[in-house]
């Protein structure tokens, strides 16, 4: 049985737009080579963070929310800490009440992109 997840990573800021693209690639692949299937993909791009981690104030954001088995979160994650180009990231199980708040908002900015 699949669950439905959301991950946010947060990628340094030091990368070239390139190298922030083969990341995201790089764990989209991962997810899709592992049985997942992708829901969504947002590139939320270079924002400011609210404290400095690792001496950096900017960072490259990107969200992916996605069914998985969940023995494969685990092996994600590992790979996430793995990961020199990441500086943080949260993976978490949605509820039912999120997925039907998350699959509003995608309808909503669906509507108002054809609109």
């Amino acid at each position: 049985m699949q669950k439905h997840y959301e991950t946010v990573f947060i990628m340094t800021p030091v990368l070239s737009e390139e190298q922030a693209k083969e990341t995201v690639s790089k764990y989209k692949k991962m997810l899709t080579d592992n049985g997942c299937k992708i829901v969504t993909e947002k590139a939320w791009g270079l924002r400011k963070l609210q404290y400095p981690i690792q001496k950096k104030t900017t960072g490259f954001y990107h969200l992916f929310e996605f069914k998985a088995p969940p023995t494969f979160v685990a092996e994600l994650e590992v790979t996430y800490k793995r990961d020199e180009r990441l500086l943080r990231f949260l993976t978490v199980a949605l509820d039912k009440h999120a997925i039907a708040y998350s699959e509003k908002s995608r309808n909503k900015a669906k509507a108002v992109a054809t609109a």
